[in-house]
């Protein structure tokens, strides 16, 4: 099963083909590398107008080619919340728009516990540039939002500014695993956990992070760190080959038979061609 973002009015997938997306990010267009893209194009995509494009390197990572001026950034909107998009290292724009599928899901949930008088505190590890912990905040959070790479977690300030909450977000600069570790120490508890760990990673201590290896032990540390009735645990995962089953299979074993149920599926966007493009994985636990 394959969940779309199919909610955006600022950004779309206009075409795909031969390891590329062409995308419209607000007025801007980019062009950029895919590898879930292995079919044919429908045309050369690089004589479609585009503003700038992501040329991948045989040596690794690559180097944006821009065919016309473009602003440092500029913001995109997702209903109320709003994001600081620039074209960065690595292909990456700073937003994972597929992503809305879970903030969407995750923001009704925590909104219906505010609701019910529930103060909601939600823990978000590697939480890059705040794109779940803006959504959640704005639900009616309390969010505390780790990630080991500071320039991230400062352009998380500026989404959440952005978006018009002034509170809301405590900011963390550090290790995910350790955070976690001291957090259980000091007796700190969590009604929610969103974690979308890289494929590979290295801690701002050198601590060196492999999904393969580290995420069953890693979620089953987590777990430690949650309430006795927690509302939901989400890991979103690109690594490609990780299927979904992989993510419900770890959430089910790791938190020890808690009540509640498991789902996986895929995270996607619609595409202008009418095909769904996959962007990843993901897996939530929602008590019951």
């Amino acid at each position: 099963m394959i969940r779309l973002a199919d909610g955006w009015k600022d950004y779309s997938v206009l075409a795909t083909g031969d390891g590329y997306k062409l995308e419209r990010w607000g007025e801007h267009v980019l062009l950029r590398p895919d590898p879930q893209v292995i079919w044919r194009a429908r045309g050369d995509l690089f004589k479609r107008d585009y503003d700038a494009v992501y040329h991948r390197s045989d040596k690794g990572g690559g180097a944006w080619e821009f065919k016309r001026p473009l602003p440092e950034s500029w913001t995109v909107r997702y209903g109320e919340l709003a994001f600081r998009i620039k074209p960065m290292g690595f292909k990456h724009t700073g937003l994972f728009p597929e992503q809305a599928v879970n903030w969407e899901r995750t923001a009704r949930i925590v909104h219906a516990a505010a609701s019910a008088g529930r103060k909601v505190k939600v823990l978000n590890l590697f939480a890059y540039t705040g794109g779940a912990s803006v959504a959640l905040a704005k639900a009616g959070a309390e969010v505390t939002h780790v990630d080991a790479a500071k320039g991230m977690v400062e352009r998380a300030g500026e989404n959440a500014r952005l978006s018009g909450l002034a509170g809301g977000i405590r900011y963390i600069v550090d290790d995910c695993k350790k955070f976690v570790a001291r957090e259980i120490r000091r007796g700190n508890r969590y009604d929610a956990i969103v974690m979308d760990p890289p494929s590979y990673g290295r801690g701002p201590g050198g601590e060196m992070w492999k999904i393969e290896d580290a995420l069953f032990d890693f979620v089953g540390l987590c777990a430690g760190a949650l309430a006795d009735d927690p509302l939901f645990v989400l890991i979103n995962s690109y690594t490609t080959g990780l299927q979904p089953t992989v993510l419900a299979n770890i959430l089910t074993l790791a938190l020890g038979g808690r009540r509640g149920r498991t789902e996986a599926y895929e995270v996607g966007l619609p595409t202008e061609e009418g095909v769904p493009l996959p962007c990843g994985a993901g897996g939530i636990f929602v008590h019951e």
